[in-house]
């Protein structure tokens, strides 16, 4: 059953971020997931998040998404991540 990554992000170096990308997109592409949507977020309709960035990953299934997450791979561009964005990882899946 096809499973997402939803990412909300604020950012807090925009260089850092582009290098993290850079590297994050081959790790998520190594385990089947392709970014589905990557926008800025324009306004809140409810709730107090100050994210600034949403991203969309498809992912074949969960246990796809869990693989890609903690591969050493992954695991190794976490600081880089902490230090460009705040970031909310969730995984969900299609009903």
């Amino acid at each position: 059953m096809v499973a997402y990554v939803v990412v909300q992000a604020k950012v807090k170096d925009a260089e850092k971020l582009k290098a993290y990308s850079a590297a994050a997109g081959p790790t998520v592409a190594a385990h089947g997931g392709t970014f589905t949507v990557r926008a800025a977020v324009l306004e809140n309709l409810t709730g107090d998040a100050d994210f600034n960035g949403f991203v969309l990953i498809e992912f074949p299934d969960a246990d796809a998404v869990r693989t890609w997450y903690h591969s050493d791979e992954y695991q190794a561009l976490i600081p880089l991540r902490d230090e460009a964005c705040d970031m909310v990882f969730t995984l969900a899946e299609a009903r």
